[in-house]
């Protein structure tokens, strides 16, 4: 039977041994993190997203158990299992028993959501699956400042933090991290300054701030911070420093990064040398920019073979991704990756 089949035997947890090892002697698996695009439907209908942009091409799609089965191999070789990829991941009535098949792979299991679906029972179901971190997307620290964010109201997204936090302290679920997810744009910086204030009030426990890196059309560069734009930088930089102080006072997780116009380019914030992404059908690409669920031709599509055909183990081994990979790292990256600015982010 092919590696990633539903065999019980090959569907075997990591033994007790070789747990004790991984935590005392501090054994790395070789990829860092599975990001898995469990489902690319959402709710939402946010100004930047390629769901909102290019929605008459959009496939709309929920990976099906026995594809996330497949990714078997991967999970045994992988810390941690990112579910979440163009969509709102909990919309797929599969996703807790995908947690649940990865925390039996010896992962730690994270995911990001918009916070809409968030009720009572969710919550409850949440803290009990052994997800560790949770993080609710953001755009802004309120009503106005979260615009762009359509069709997810501030307020809603307040309310399913507050639940969940509730719940959590109830269930004494002391290893659920609440995280905000906070896309930084570039007219929409003062905003950012609100979170230190948001994440106390609420109760949460970091923030991981981004920039728009996907690029919906010409329109949207100026809110996108492109390695050569110093001075832009810099106004950005000395105000998330000082967020950043204010969090740390406050005991606060609080991270961020900006393109370094310095930076040689040969690495990635994605961090595709030990990191990939997979696809709703089960295809394997470097990062979720690359592999957009849509119809017809994109230029930009990168996808080494499908988990449920190949073992999907050899395909990231293979000749093909690995040349990607190398390529980044020697400085002549493969097109996709020329103009994106994650390549000058550390």
């Amino acid at each position: 039977m092919r590696p990633g089949s539903n065999s019980g035997e090959e569907l075997r947890p990591p033994g007790v041994w070789e747990s004790i090892r991984e935590l005392l002697l501090g054994v790395r698996r070789p990829l860092d993190c599975i990001q898995v695009e469990v489902t690319s439907r959402c709710p939402g209908r946010c100004l930047y997203c390629p769901h909102t942009t290019m929605r008459e091409r959009w496939l709309s799609r929920d990976m099906d158990m026995e594809t996330f089965r497949h990714l078997w191999p991967l999970m045994r070789r992988s810390a941690r299992v990112h579910l979440q990829g163009w969509g709102e991941p909990l919309l797929n009535p599969f996703f807790f028993d995908m947690a649940a098949l990865a925390r039996k792979a010896g992962c730690a299991v994270s995911t990001t959501t918009c916070g809409l679906l968030m009720d009572e029972t969710l919550a409850e179901k949440l803290v009990e699956s052994g997800v560790d971190i949770l993080a609710f997307s953001l755009a802004g620290t309120d009503e106005a400042g979260n615009a762009s964010r359509r069709g997810v109201d501030f307020e809603r997204v307040c309310r399913a933090v507050s639940l969940l936090q509730r719940i959590r302290k109830s269930r004494m679920g002391v290893h659920l991290e609440i995280h905000f997810a906070y896309l930084m744009l570039a007219s929409n910086l003062e905003a950012v300054k609100g979170l230190p204030r948001l994440m106390e009030e609420l109760g949460v426990h970091a923030s991981v701030i981004s920039t728009l890196d996907y690029l919906p059309g010409p329109e949207w560069r100026k809110e996108a911070f492109a390695p050569e734009e110093s001075e832009k930088i810099s106004r950005a930089s000395d105000i998330l420093e000082a967020v950043q102080a204010e969090a740390r006072r406050l005991g606060l997780g609080f991270h961020w990064t900006l393109p370094d116009p310095g930076a040689p380019g040969t690495t990635c914030r994605e961090n595709i040398a030990r990191s990939l992404f997979v696809g709703g059908d089960g295809s394997l690409s470097p990062c979720v920019y690359v592999n957009l669920p849509i119809s017809g031709e994109d230029s930009n599509r990168r996808v080494f073979g499908n988990a449920k055909d190949q073992d999907p183990v050899a395909l990231w081994e293979g000749n093909d991704f690995r040349r990607f990979r190398e390529r980044l790292a020697g400085g002549d990256p493969d097109e996709p990756c020329r103009t994106c600015a994650k390549r000058f982010e550390s």
